[in-house]
């Protein structure tokens, strides 16, 4: 015979899996389109990764890790994977495709050093996408000195492009836009970042913190310019100057010469799309 406290057990361990269910459900869905409300995530933390670059990065806070694309705003990519975004970027700043990779690495370094204290994001989880396996969504991030999208912009170092969302606390997404787009004819009149590329480093305005560099890609003696070398004629030395080629790459490229293009390298026995698009740009 059971008696009622067992069905009344019974009936409340199967209304909360229940809700347990709904509730998993509810989340789940607001990680793929959205939650409507804004979430403010304070006290975050910039997360090493070979992957973050000036507009996406990796963020740890209250224990557990995002990736985060910022509204707005498109930093130059920091390499060769997407050549039709990097061609789309060095239209926009009227110079050549190593130099959008020059300005790339800046606008990394300059996120990077913005993110180097606790800084707060503002998203509704809505998926950014991105080429990565890990979930990505999209994000305002607030620094000591602001809107790091608006910084980016005020500084040369991305394009006002993509996603949009009406800023929490502003007023419009069009009041957004316009105020990007006055901060972006300053830094034009002032040619800053990508707006003064003539050849030279990136210029830094007032606004730019002091850059640390990266140490895998800096000039340092010994590394080549991008865009400088020639895949037909360069001797054994320039090319194991290139990150990436060593010995026994250097001699394989010398062997398959000659080349219609540096663009055939990536024909060279060794050499796989992740090196390729590293050394690329090195070349003419």
């Amino acid at each position: 015979m059971i008696s009622r406290s067992s069905i009344s057990l019974r009936f409340a361990g199967s209304a909360f899996t229940a809700v347990a269910v709904l509730w998993a459900t509810s989340v789940a869905a607001d990680a793929r389109g959205g939650s409507k409300d804004w979430i403010v995530l304070e006290n975050c933390r910039l997360v090493p990764s070979a992957a973050n670059d000036g507009d996406s990065f990796h963020v740890s806070v209250n224990g557990k890790q995002y990736i985060f694309r910022l509204y707005f705003v498109d930093a130059p990519e920091t390499d060769a994977a997407d050549p039709k975004r990097l061609i789309e970027q060095a239209k926009h700043f009227g110079i050549a495709v190593p130099q959008v990779i020059e300005v790339g690495e800046t606008a990394k370094a300059f996120s990077r050093e913005k993110l180097n204290e606790p800084f707060t994001v503002i998203t509704r989880m809505a998926n950014a996408m991105g080429r990565s396996n890990t979930e990505r969504f999209y994000a305002f991030v607030r620094t000591k000195d602001g809107d790091l999208g608006e910084q980016l912009v005020a500084n040369g170092l991305a394009r006002i492009h993509g996603t949009t969302a009406t800023p929490p606390g502003g007023s419009t997404s069009v009041a957004e836009r316009e105020k990007l787009a006055q901060l972006e004819s300053e830094a034009k009149r002032q040619k800053l970042g990508g707006w003064g590329m003539t050849g030279q480093p990136p210029k830094k305005g007032d606004t730019t913190p002091r850059a640390f560099e990266n140490p895998s890609h800096s000039h340092a003696k010994g590394t080549p310019e991008l865009g400088r070398i020639d895949v037909n004629t360069a001797t054994e030395k320039e090319l194991r100057s290139v990150p990436g080629i060593g010995p026994v790459i250097a001699a394989r490229i010398i062997a398959a010469r000659p080349f219609r293009s540096a663009d055939d390298l990536k024909k060279v026995s060794g050499i796989g799309d992740k090196n390729y698009a590293r050394i690329r740009p090195y070349f003419q």
